[in-house]
């Protein structure tokens, strides 16, 4: 019964495994990100990179951090944009498919969706 249980184990783990790691390997590289803004659209070249469920990377110059689980996608980090020179929190929120994510993103009062497509 032990011998079942753990060949059970051992073909889930090879079943399963390489999806998680095929999904987050999937979002690592380059994005170009639009996010719908008060004043416009305003677009911006992303690269992530993703270490287990970690998320670091470029937003522009500024450093990215966050996570990414489950296709769900999750940054919040510190930006200090051109047009207003006022450092704060930008937080990303969305969903991976493929080589497309959509969601919201939050910086302080300001708020909006955002689609960003794989370069």
């Amino acid at each position: 019964m032990t011998r079942l249980l753990l060949l059970c184990a051992a073909i889930a783990l090879a079943v399963f495994a390489p999806a998680r790691a095929d999904a987050q390997s999937n979002l690592d590289g380059r994005w170009r990100f639009v996010l719908d803004t008060p004043g416009g659209d305003r677009e911006t070249d992303v690269v992530l990179n993703v270490d287990g469920d970690q998320v670091s990377g470029k937003w522009d110059k500024d450093d990215v951090k966050g996570t990414f689980a489950d296709n769900d996608l999750s940054l919040s980090f510190e930006i200090t944009p051109e047009e207003t020179g006022e450092k704060g929190t930008l937080t990303v929120k969305g969903k991976v498919d493929g080589d497309s994510i959509t969601g919201n993103w939050d910086f302080g009062e300001y708020k909006g969706t955002f689609k960003a497509n794989r370069k």
